[in-house]
This record gives structure tokens, C-alpha cells and sequence, in this order.
């Protein structure tokens, strides 16, 4: 079996950035539904599409394919009175932006100093190449209820 729009796709993947560090040792594998239901990266996607198990993938993402550029408009330095006492560097909070409540970004605390907090909405790995090293695992046909939801579904799993 061939991986194509509908089919559900299994994958042993590792991330590593571009010096070879690894961001994402891939412990749990990756199962997606493919054919653009946002499952994957679109880039990493067409590089599967036709391919079978079995099939060893090695493709470097550029941050555009990725995670994004890095926005330097996404960083603000803030007045540390707007947070928690105990805020400090690596807390995350979500923020609306515009009042849409659809529209939250994760917000990460960069620094905290003299009052001051500040706090960064980029992904953390925003801004970096990024090397995916996979291997195609199993491929399997969406159930009508899978292609339907545009995700795929796991026994013992309920999504609300």
C-alpha cells in the first residue's frame, strides 16, 4: 500500500536541528491522517505522498516549512506587577489576542528582571531548520468516521 489522500499514516520519526541536536527524540511515533488535514507539515507530507512502508525519509525543513520565521513583534518587555509573584523564566500562558477568543497564542517567559517580565509568542522553534529523519511504519486505509473528522482515531481513545 501506497501513502494517498485518506490513508492513515504511521511514523518513527527523530528531529534534530541542523547541528545535529535533537529536538524531538520521537518517542511516541507520529499517526496522522494524510491528504491536508494539517496532520503534518505540508512540505513533509508531499515528500511522503506515493511512498510505501518501510520507506526512509530524510528532508530538511527550512523554519517556513516549519515552525515559522521568528517575529520579533511577538516579544514585549512588560511590568512584572501584571504577573504571579512566583512568575518566572519557562512559564507559559496563553493570551488573546484582538479579543478573538479563537485567536490565543502561547506566550513563553524569556527573562524576568528588575520588574520587568519579558515574554515572547514565537514557537521555540521558530526561526530554525529543522532535520526530520523518518521512517514510514505502517499505512493503513481512514475509516469513513476518520476522513469525515479529518483526524485519525485510536481505540480506547474518545475525542470530544
Amino acid at each position: 500500500m501506497r501513502i494517498a489522500k485518506d490513508t492513515v499514516v504511521t511514523l518513527s520519526y527523530r528531529v534534530t536541528d541542523t547541528d545535529g541536536n535533537i529536538v524531538d527524540e520521537g518517542a511516541e511515533p507520529i499517526i496522522y491522517l494524510h491528504g491536508g488535514y494539517d496532520g503534518l507539515f505540508p512540505r513533509l507530507e508531499a515528500a511522503l505522498e506515493g511512498k510505501e512502508a518501510g520507506h526512509e525519509l530524510n528532508i530538511k525543513l527550512q523554519p517556513e516549512d516549519a515552525f515559522g520565521e521568528y517575529d520579533a513583534e511577538l516579544v514585549s518587555v512588560e511590568d512584572a506587577a501584571m504577573f504571579p509573584a512566583n512568575v518566572q523564566v519557562g512559564m507559559q500562558f496563553e493570551r488573546v489576542m484582538d479579543g478573538n477568543q479563537d485567536e490565543a497564542m502561547l506566550f513563553s517567559v524569556t527573562d524576568v528582571a528588575d520588574g520587568k517580565v519579558v515574554v515572547d509568542g514565537n514557537h521555540p522553534l521558530a526561526g530554525m531548520a529543522l532535520i526530520f529523519d523518518c521512517t514510514v511504519a505502517d499505512i493503513r486505509a481512514a475509516s469513513a468516521e476518520e476522513v469525515e473528522h479529518g483526524h485519525p482515531h485510536f481505540p480506547g481513545h474518545h475525542h470530544h
